[in-house]
């Protein structure tokens, strides 16, 4: 996979930026503000944009995106979406009539790639998160295999350019890439990736099969119940992180997301606030050394923001902690 420019080639020949806005946020954030952080990211340089059905925001994020089209600060060509295959959706008649509903969304004709979002399938229906009367999850039986298929179809009719996955371990991975008659390998492997949690395994065994590993919760996570655990340690205090910070004349957030860049992670930075956005695009004019990569590689404890207790108390779900 070559570097250049800010982007990376991915294994179909399409390239990503190597920096990318994430668009989540708690369900008490104005849908709205998604259309300005949007804004905001393309007028500092942010080319690539991170939404998924599950964010609910996916209209704005399209709103954003279209207005800096229109007022001639981007084409459609320089801006990179991508988009997510909700748990639902898993059944193979439903990744087309999902892909359609996001682009209908977004008010596009096309999206740059469509992951599937996690490697847990749900029962279908309207419900996104479905439960019965005990308020378990309800989930059901599809081969992700068959899911991935549909996946390669909506690649071949040209709704999206390229197709990936998200939360996938190893031997979920190598389910897609052992399967019989794969058309298209994943270009990229959507994972939570930080100091604390740095997948160095994951990472390897990725690039020995030429997968681009994406990093979210780069910067750690939204204090959100059922989703994250709100007793964890901010990873933007860690004092190790705050020393490099200071060597450099940068910030805790700006050294986390240009170590990812150096270690060939396709890094999302998440944040809604105009002065963090233009701070964490700001990583393209100062490298770490050596032995700052060591250090910062030291951090790892494997500790996960993202516990998704949700599936973990419902559904034998195996987490990528052994890659």
């Amino acid at each position: 996979m070559a570097l250049s420019r800010f982007r990376m080639t991915m294994n179909d020949g399409n390239t990503i930026p190597v920096l990318g806005l994430g668009t989540y946020a708690p369900q008490k954030v104005p849908k709205h503000e998604a259309e300005m952080a949007v804004k905001v990211a393309i007028d500092v340089g942010f080319r690539h944009i991170d939404s998924a059905f599950l964010y609910e925001n996916e209209k704005e994020v399209g709103q954003g995106i279209r207005a800096k089209i229109a007022d001639g600060t981007v084409t459609r060509e320089e801006i990179f979406y991508t988009g997510k295959l909700w748990s639902t959706h898993h059944h193979p008649d439903l990744v087309r009539p999902a892909l359609e509903q996001t682009l209908k969304a977004l008010q596009l004709d096309y999206i740059d790639l469509y992951i599937i979002h996690w490697p847990v399938s749900l029962k279908r229906g309207k419900d996104k998160i479905p439960k019965d009367e005990n308020q378990k999850i309800i989930s059901e039986f599809v081969d992700l295999r068959d899911t991935w298929e549909a996946m390669e179809k909506c690649k071949d009719a040209g709704l999206v350019k390229s197709i990936g996955v998200s939360n996938f371990n190893r031997r979920q991975l190598e389910m897609i890439l052992n399967k019989t008659g794969l058309k298209y390998k994943p270009v990229c492997n959507q994972v939570e990736c930080h100091p604390y949690l740095n997948q160095s395994k994951l990472l390897e065994f990725c690039k020995s099969k030429d997968i681009i590993l994406v990093a979210y919760s780069a910067l750690g996570s939204h204090r959100e119940s059922p989703w994250v655990d709100e007793k964890t340690p901010v990873l933007l205090d860690d004092p190790v992180l705050g020393t490099i910070a200071k060597k450099h004349n940068r910030s805790p957030a700006q050294v986390a997301l240009r170590y990812q860049i150096q270690r060939g992670v396709v890094v999302l930075a998440k944040s809604f606030t105009e002065k963090r956005i233009k701070e964490n695009f700001q990583v393209f004019d100062f490298q770490l050394t050596s032995e700052d990569m060591k250090v910062i590689d030291g951090l790892n404890r494997n500790m996960r923001y993202l516990t998704l207790d949700i599936f973990q108390d419902n559904i034998n779900y195996p987490f990528n902690d052994d890659y």
